[in-house]
């Protein structure tokens, strides 16, 4: 098995809305077990389907190597249509993004977050996140609807981006 393509800023398909997950077979399993070979190629600590170009509703993440997050499951965890369903407390801190390798910015998300997902064999789950955790199932739930981290950005900071990412890519064609 190989890693997938993991989609960059500003492809299409970052920017849709994902479909439910409706059935669990061997075709979303091999989708699961390549995704966590391209997350761990990648050294990122969560990826999204929208991300690999699969635009189904579920993500998964890996904390293993993060002693600070066991709590949360230290993995590796799928998380099939994962919705918020409280969030309370905020904290502005820096977040980067696979799809936008290279850039970080300072985001602001909740600090505390509830949601509810069903497990890889489709089993209802409920979990409560905080700090880096959170961060993350914010992030990436919102791959699933289509919302990148720029968009939480002010108008300044995304237009900079912006600029910055029309000038690289002038650059690079241009050799």
């Amino acid at each position: 098995m190989s890693p997938l393509e993991i989609l960059k800023y500003p492809e299409i398909q970052l920017f849709e809305k994902s479909a439910a997950v409706s059935e669990i077979d061997a075709v979303l399993q091999n989708q699961i077990n390549q995704m966590f070979e391209t997350l761990y190629c990648s050294d990122g600590l969560g990826l999204a389907a929208p991300q690999v170009g699969c635009l189904q509703s579920f993500f998964i993440y890996d904390f293993s190597r993060r002693d600070d997050e066991a709590k949360y499951g230290a993995g590796p965890i799928v998380l099939l249509n994962p919705e918020i369903i409280e969030s309370e407390g905020e904290e502005l801190a820096d977040e980067g993004c696979l799809s936008i390798p290279g850039y970080f910015e300072k985001v602001r998300r909740a600090y505390r977050v509830q949601l509810k997902a069903q497990d890889r064999e489709g089993k209802d789950i409920r979990i409560e996140a905080e700090g880096l955790a959170a961060r993350l199932f914010q992030h990436e739930i919102d791959h699933l609807n289509g919302v990148l981290m720029l968009d939480h950005l002010s108008s300044l900071k995304r237009n900079i981006f912006i600029r910055k990412f029309k000038k690289k890519q002038k650059y690079a064609e241009s050799k």
